[in-house]
């Protein structure tokens, strides 16, 4: 596959989907002042990631090429280039939105499927284990925080909404263990 793009690349299905979030029909108002990548975070500490060709590319309807770049799990959420953009682009909701449709499409780093896999297991993402519990000890801190950890009745609820949702089968391994 070259790397030229094609008008094939181009998805208005998707470019629509994206403009559903509120404030992102914004986007079509960016002038490329650069506001938003010059105070955030991820910009400073990966020169791939670029929040602005991002939401270009949202625009334009790249749906496969946005998709499938690793760097759209960079953003911190941070909100930083939300509030610095004197248009008010709403690019983190915009870019949430996209993370959204790349899970709905089974994309998804491995990383983040392991965190949503320690959900589905303790309705958690951070399980607590006797160093935690002692870290909290220190920190003035209970040593189980009031979440599911405390009240493991509600753990049966959370694993009801998780099912429900279809998050299970989302998050779940692939087979080779992925």
């Amino acid at each position: 596959m070259s790397d030229s793009i094609k008008t094939s690349d181009f998805d208005q299905a998707f470019r629509d989907e994206v403009f559903e979030e509120p404030g992102a029909d914004k986007i079509a108002l960016c002038f490329n002042c650069t506001g938003c990548s010059s105070g955030c975070p991820m910009t400073e500490q990966e020169s791939e990631f670029n929040i602005r060709k991002f939401l270009r590319m949202a625009n334009l309807g790249m749906k496969e090429q946005l998709l499938n770049s690793p760097y759209i799990w960079y953003c911190t959420t941070c909100y930083k280039c939300q509030e610095r953009c004197p248009q008010g682009v709403q690019n983190v909701d915009a870019l949430l939105k996209i993370r959204t449709i790349a899970v709905e499409n089974g994309i998804m780093l491995v990383p983040h499927k392991k965190v949503g896999q320690l959900v589905v297991k303790f309705g958690h993402a951070v399980p607590i284990n006797d160093d935690t519990k002692e870290k909290r000890k220190k920190l003035g801190l209970d040593e189980v925080p009031p979440t599911v950890h405390r009240f493991e009745e509600g753990l049966d609820e959370v694993k009801k909404l998780i099912k429900i949702a279809g998050f299970d089968e989302m998050v779940a391994e692939e087979e080779g263990g992925k």
